[in-house]
């Protein structure tokens, strides 16, 4: 079984993303490793370069930043970093910039891999999502966050980045058939220093907005304020190790009473329907999840 890694970055110093420690995340698993990086406006280049690993392929890109609508200018470079995988991979692993694989799933994920290695209806691997937000002790639990998505895929000329590079689909707009992978996803989007994450909000609107909707939708502050929240909760777990690092460099506070949230009435009777039934009404799935 041939694994690859794939992912794309720019601006990664400017805006702090942790694209290092992503790619270092699920590294272990694979056999190389495709970074497109943008032409950035930072070392972005370089810092990806000082990983020195040699399973790393570095492809360099310029991004097209006409592409604003729905933010298909992520899907797009997200494809151009799949199409540089070699084609004798069975597996290729997604990571996005801002996203880290626990090394406790990695074995089950493997395992996973192996044992479907062979069965072509399985198309995908679906992984289970922790959304942190305003620091690394808090995570959300509204259903603004999706709760899964895919992150593992074949290596097939049908298959595509969609919208904005949430997922994946296949052929004429078809969702991927998968299995659980037994692993999830640790999203740190939005988790920054507060200066940092109004930095990195502001450029990434331009991805999906024209430059006079930013100008009047965008506060203009010198820092992002992370109390217009609806609802989280304490994290109680521990962190990947790689970012061991980047949590003690930790430099700013965020507290939040988890006794309080803003949910809609709406989302008020979801959360009953579903503690009562196991069924969460209108959830967005981007997959077909199947028992191969």
């Amino acid at each position: 079984m041939k694994v690859a890694g794939f992912t794309f970055i720019r601006n990664a110093v400017q805006f702090d993303y942790p694209i290092v420690e992503a790619i270092k995340s699920i590294l272990p698993l694979c056999d190389e490793f495709v970074v497109a990086v943008g032409k950035s406006d930072d070392n972005t280049l370089q810092l990806i370069q000082a990983i020195q690993d040699p399973r790393i392929r570095i492809i360099e890109t310029v991004w097209d930043d006409s592409l604003r609508e729905g933010g298909r200018v992520l899907a797009v470079e997200t494809d151009k970093a799949y199409a540089a995988i070699s084609d004798d991979v069975d597996w290729c692993f997604y990571i996005q910039g801002d996203e880290a694989i626990h090394e406790k799933y990695l074995p089950s994920i493997k395992a996973t891999m192996e044992a479907h290695q062979d069965n072509p209806k399985v198309e995908g691997l679906l992984f289970d999502y922790l959304h942190f937000y305003g620091s690394y002790d808090y995570i959300g639990t509204s259903y603004r966050w999706y709760r899964k998505e895919v992150r593992v895929v074949r290596k097939r000329k049908d298959i595509y980045s969609y919208r904005d590079a949430q997922g994946f689909r296949k052929g004429n707009n078809e969702k991927l058939q998968v299995v659980p992978s037994g692993g999830k996803v640790y999203h740190y989007g939005w988790v920054r220093d507060p200066r940092a994450m109004q930095a990195k909000n502001a450029s990434f609107h331009k991805l999906w907005h024209s430059d006079a909707w930013v100008e009047q939708n965008v506060a203009k502050a010198e820092s992002f304020d992370y109390s217009q929240i609806d609802a989280l909760s304490k994290f109680e777990g521990d962190h990947p190790r790689e970012l061991k690092d980047r949590l003690d460099r930790k430099n700013w506070e965020f507290d939040y009473d988890i006794s309080y949230n803003s949910l809609r009435f709406k989302d008020r009777l979801k959360s009953w329907i579903e503690r009562f039934t196991g069924w969460l009404p209108g959830e967005y799935k981007n997959y077909k999840l199947i028992k191969p």
